[in-house]
């Protein structure tokens, strides 16, 4: 019985806990296996909260990310021109992107977080290390491909304003109705924007208002000629010439009517005479040489011109004096303007003579009977008193072409004392009372002429330049019709650059004949009127003096 019992209980074991704990470890197996495999793919893709130049790439593979990149910078930049839109093509303008350093830069952002094991242990105890970064957009495009496609659209958006006008009556222009136009500087950065963002491709292109009310140079050169016919002084006549160069000092733009005739230079050519003096002085100008250049600019006196050329030019010999004045014209462009001969000064002993002719070509269709020796163009003068405003205000013109002998200190020192040549009649009887005008005038035989530089109370400083002939049975011109159309002239091209402040009637104040620079009373003494006295000559401050007396 008792036998029975103990074999009862020598049952052989049972196999559920070995198999139970072997599943468990093949299980435990098989999760670790899926697991790694699932997390070996996963490091194959990118971070979940990455971006790639703001687009989100997270989750991705390298390619499809690469690929969703590209897609999403390919998209046309839709432009604005008020409301009409343009397509821009990234392409186009030559945007390309790294793709390349971006994805490097994208994986080395996944890989944070230790070694492949940490990091996988990390994703099993849901503790991963989050890339919660945007990868730079690293791009590049051809800025100039871009300003050329803002300029093809002005040229074909823009709406410019309506055609400028004039009225004889009041020798004023007009311009035309107001446009509008495509403010390329600002619309560059905006584009930018546009073509470094993946979302916000729309740019509204900066439109600004093209001013109206201002005319361009054509209308004036319109008017000039039309008040000119009106007159009935032909300017392309047999009997009457006329010609007129005024330059916009701002913008560089000129008119020229007829600049290229020659006319009788006359005092005219004391610019270059005094010019050609400055350029010999090495030092501060003195007392005794203010005065000489005062005395021949603003008497215009033909003696003190003369002994400026024979003393100092010439060493004593005038006439290497007048040959260093003609080659000075000829360096500095006034290709057909020369001095050949000493200035008539009256004194019984004057050696008269001549040095030799340069080649010249004024228009030859012409012929204002122009002084063998002494000639120049209103062109001519009006170019030199351009590079004598470039000299003065920006170091260049004369300075430029006689570095070291003509110096911006010493233009500006002859343009002050021009200012002071108060002739109150001419150029200076068509601007405002008052108005800051630096220039010289000429007059001889049938011919009369002044050009100059007139500072505008806006800034928009402009050079005038006019020559006049007009054939007379006496061979001497006459005042009375010559000098009235000089200073309509002035004032129209004084009203275009200055229509606030524009002059519709001719001045009634003017004298009937022009101011000495000083005269004698009844008992001989000097009534200085703008020349200073001698000792009293300030270059830099010529109207000074006045303040003594």
């Amino acid at each position: 019985m008792s036998s029975r019992l103990m074999r009862q209980h020598r049952r052989r074991p049972s196999l559920a806990l070995p198999l139970l704990s072997l599943a468990m470890v093949l299980g435990a197996g098989v999760l670790f296996i899926t697991e790694l495999l699932g997390f070996t793919q996963r490091e194959q893709l990118l971070s979940a909260d990455l971006t790639l130049g703001g687009v989100p790439v997270g989750n991705l593979p390298l390619e499809l990310a690469s690929a969703q990149l590209e897609e999403a910078y390919a998209q046309p930049i839709v432009l604005y021109y008020n409301d009409s839109p343009i397509l821009l093509q990234p392409d186009t303008v030559g945007f390309r992107i790294s793709t390349t350093s971006m994805l490097a830069d994208a994986t080395a952002a996944g890989e944070t977080g230790g070694g492949f094991w940490t990091r996988f242990v990390n994703y099993l105890l849901g503790q991963e290390a989050s890339a919660r970064r945007d990868i730079p957009l690293d791009a590049d495009y051809q800025v100039n491909a871009v300003r050329t496609v803002l300029e093809d659209i002005a040229a074909r958006y823009d709406q410019i304003s309506g055609q400028s006008v004039y009225d004889t009556s009041t020798l004023t222009t007009f311009g035309g109705g107001g446009g509008y136009e495509i403010d390329i500087e600002a619309a560059l950065p905006m584009i930018d924007a546009a073509l470094n963002s993946p979302f916000d491709r729309i740019v509204n292109l900066p439109i600004t208002d093209r001013q109206s009310g201002i005319a361009d140079l054509n209308s004036l050169r319109d008017l000039i000629i039309n008040y000119l016919d009106n007159r009935g002084f032909i300017y392309d006549g047999q009997t009457t010439v006329a010609s007129i160069f005024i330059q916009d000092l701002t913008t560089g733009e000129e008119i020229n009517i007829l600049g290229d005739v020659a006319y009788t230079a006359a005092s005219t050519v004391k610019v270059a005479i005094n010019l050609a003096f400055m350029s010999v002085l090495d030092n501060e100008v003195t007392q005794d040489e203010a005065w000489l250049m005062a005395n021949s600019l603003l008497c215009s006196s033909n003696s003190t011109s003369n002994l400026i050329m024979s003393t100092y030019l010439g060493n004593g010999d005038q006439f290497t004096g007048i040959e260093r004045v003609r080659d000075m014209m000829q360096d500095i462009g006034l290709t057909n303007s020369y001095l050949l001969s000493p200035l008539v000064d009256g004194s019984p002993d004057q050696v008269f003579g001549a040095v030799t002719r340069p080649q010249t070509s004024p228009n030859p269709n012409f012929n204002t009977g122009a002084d063998p020796y002494n000639q120049t163009t209103a062109e001519d003068l009006g170019t030199l008193f351009s590079l004598l405003y470039d000299c003065a205000e920006f170091g260049s013109g004369l300075a430029s072409i006689y570095e070291g002998d003509i110096t911006p200190h010493e233009c500006r020192q002859l343009i002050e004392l021009m200012s002071a040549n108060d002739l109150e009649r001419l150029l200076q009887g068509g601007v405002p009372q008052g108005t800051r005008i630096s220039h010289k005038n000429g007059w001889f035989g049938e011919t009369a002429g002044e050009a100059g530089i007139v500072y505008s109370p806006n800034g928009r400083n402009y050079v005038i330049s006019v020559f006049l002939w007009q054939d007379t049975p006496e061979d001497f011109q006459i005042y009375a019709e010559l000098w009235p159309i000089i200073e309509d002239i002035s004032r129209a091209a004084w009203n275009h650059f200055n229509p606030d402040q524009a002059l519709i009637q001719a001045r009634t104040d003017l004298p009937t004949a022009a101011a000495e620079c000083s005269t004698r009373d009844a008992d001989g003494n000097t009534i200085y009127n703008y020349l200073p006295p001698y000792g009293e000559v300030d270059l830099d401050n010529i109207n000074g003096w006045r303040e003594t007396q």
